[in-house]
C-alpha cells in the first residue's frame, strides 16, 4: 500500500513568498538608510548591545506562532509580512557573524544577502514547478477554500480558484462534488484585494499594454544588441591588454591606467567577466534567431537576463553594494517584459 506523503504543497505559497521577499528587502533598505542618517547608533550601554537581529528573530517567532495558532488567509498574509520584516532585520547583520571582528560593513555581506534571497526564490519555485501536482494536492488546496466559507469571507476570486482546483482533482472522489456544491452555494463577499495585490495587478495590466506596442519590442531588441556590443567590447579590451600582453608597449597615460587596472583583476572581476560573456552568448543567439523565430529569440534573451540576475549580479553587488539595485531593477523589469512577450508568441497561431 502506497504511503501518503507528509508534505502537501500549498499552491498559494509563491504569493506569500513574494510578500515575504518584498518586506525583507524593504526592511533592509530602511534599516541601512536609517542607520546611515543617524550615525549608526547602538541600543544598549557600554556592556550590552541589543542588535536589531534580535528584533528580527522576535518578529519571525511571532510569525511562526501566528501560523501555528490561527487559521485563514489574513493570518498567512500577516505572517508573511512580519516574517519578511523580521528576516530582513536578521539577515542585515550577516556581516557580524561571518567575520572574526564582527564587521557589519563586511563588503561581501550584500552579495551574501542577495545569494540567500535568490536561493529562497529558486527553492520555492522548484517546489512549486519542479514536478507535477497530484490530484490529491489539488483537492487539499481546494479544501483550504472551505476555511473562507466557514469564516464567511469567500470572494469571487477565491471561489474561481477553488473550482479550478476541483477540476484538476480526482472526479471519482466523493469530496470533489460535495465541495463544489458547497462553494457554489456559498454567499460571496466583495473582492478585498490588499494594497500589494492591487498594486501588482495594476502594474501587470499596465505593463501588458506597454509590451504589446511594436516600438517597445523593438526597443528590447535594440537594448540586447547594445548589451552584446558592450560585452564584446569589454571582453576584447580584457583580451587585448591581458591575453596578448600589449599593455607593455603602451605609452599613452590613459591607456597605461587601463592596463594597470586590467592587470590587477581579482577573482570577482574575472567571475563577472565570465558571467557577462555567458550572458552575451545567449544575447548573440537571440539576435541570430530573431528572423527565424521570435519565440526562440525571446527565450534566448530571457536566459541572458536570468544569467545576469542569478550569476553576474552576485559579483556586481560585491563590488558596488546597494548601488547595483538600480541595474538589477532594470533587469527584473526586462525579464517580466520578456515573459509577457514569450506568452504572446506562444498563444499565436502556429501559421503566424
Amino acid at each position: 500500500m502506497k504511503k501518503n506523503t507528509p508534505f502537501v504543497r500549498n499552491l498559494d505559497a509563491f504569493f506569500h513568498l513574494e510578500v515575504f521577499i518584498v518586506c525583507a528587502v524593504v526592511s533592509i533598505l530602511i534599516i541601512r538608510l536609517f542607520l546611515y542618517m543617524t550615525g549608526y547608533p547602538q541600543l544598549g550601554n557600554s556592556t550590552l548591545h541589543i542588535a536589531h537581529m534580535l528584533w528580527g528573530g522576535l518578529l519571525m517567532l511571532v510569525a511562526i506562532i501566528m501560523l501555528f495558532s490561527f487559521i485563514g488567509k489574513q493570518v498567512e498574509i500577516w505572517a508573511a509580512i512580519l516574517g519578511g520584516i523580521g528576516f530582513g532585520m536578521f539577515i542585515d547583520e550577516v556581516g557580524k557573524f561571518v567575520t572574526s571582528d564582527n564587521d557589519y560593513f563586511f563588503e561581501p555581506s550584500i552579495s551574501i544577502m542577495y545569494i540567500v534571497f535568490v536561493l529562497i526564490i529558486l527553492s520555492t519555485r522548484t517546489i512549486r514547478t519542479g514536478w507535477t501536482f497530484s490530484r490529491k494536492e489539488y483537492l487539499v488546496n481546494a479544501l483550504k477554500g472551505l476555511e473562507e466559507v466557514a469564516l464567511q469571507d469567500l470572494d469571487q476570486d477565491e471561489k474561481d480558484r477553488v473550482i479550478k482546483y476541483l477540476e484538476k482533482s480526482d472526479p471519482d472522489n466523493t469530496l470533489v462534488q460535495s465541495v463544489r456544491e458547497l462553494v457554489s452555494s456559498s454567499k460571496l463577499v466583495p473582492d478585498s484585494e490588499g494594497l500589494y495585490s492591487r498594486l501588482k495587478t495594476g502594474l501587470k495590466n499596465f505593463y501588458s499594454k506597454v509590451v504589446n506596442y511594436k516600438y517597445f519590442r523593438s526597443a528590447i531588441v535594440i537594448f540586447f544588441v547594445g548589451q552584446l556590443l558592450f560585452t564584446l567590447a569589454y571582453i576584447i579590451v580584457f583580451t587585448f591588454f591581458i591575453g596578448l600582453g600589449w599593455d607593455s608597449i603602451l605609452n599613452i597615460r590613459i591607456l597605461d591606467k587601463i592596463a594597470e587596472k586590467t592587470l590587477n583583476l581579482t577573482f570577482i572581476d574575472k567571475a563577472q567577466i565570465f558571467s557577462s560573456l555567458l550572458s552575451g552568448v545567449f544575447v548573440f543567439l537571440g539576435v541570430y534567431y530573431l528572423r527565424k523565430s521570435r519565440l526562440l529569440s525571446y527565450q534566448m534573451f530571457e536566459r541572458s537576463v536570468l544569467v545576469s540576475i542569478l550569476l553576474t549580479y552576485v559579483f556586481i553587488f560585491y563590488k558596488e553594494q546597494f548601488a547595483a539595485l538600480a541595474g538589477l531593477s532594470v533587469n527584473i523589469l526586462i525579464l517580466i517584459a520578456l515573459n509577457l512577450m514569450i506568452k504572446n508568441e506562444e498563444t499565436k497561431p502556429s501559421s503566424a
